[in-house]
């Protein structure tokens, strides 16, 4: 269960991001198994703020995930 807008759960392990740090141009990986519901969480947190993002679905340093930025 969700504690709050800003904290990320996809795999059931709670993640905080730094939003309020999240600038324009800025980018964070994001582990998840499952992306569909990272990507439903981060739709959100974006729409909540007003921001544009876009997202990439890959690995990195060995861990699968979305790396997001904030374009706007």
């Amino acid at each position: 269960r969700r504690r709050r807008l800003e904290t990320l759960n996809p795999d059931g392990v709670p993640i905080d991001v730094a939003w309020s740090e999240f600038e324009v141009g800025a980018s964070v990986f994001i582990p998840a198994i499952n992306t569909t519901k990272l990507l439903a969480q981060l739709k959100a947190v974006a729409q909540y703020h007003h921001w544009t993002i876009q997202h990439r679905i890959h690995s990195e340093g060995g861990k699968w995930g979305v790396r997001v930025w904030r374009v706007l």
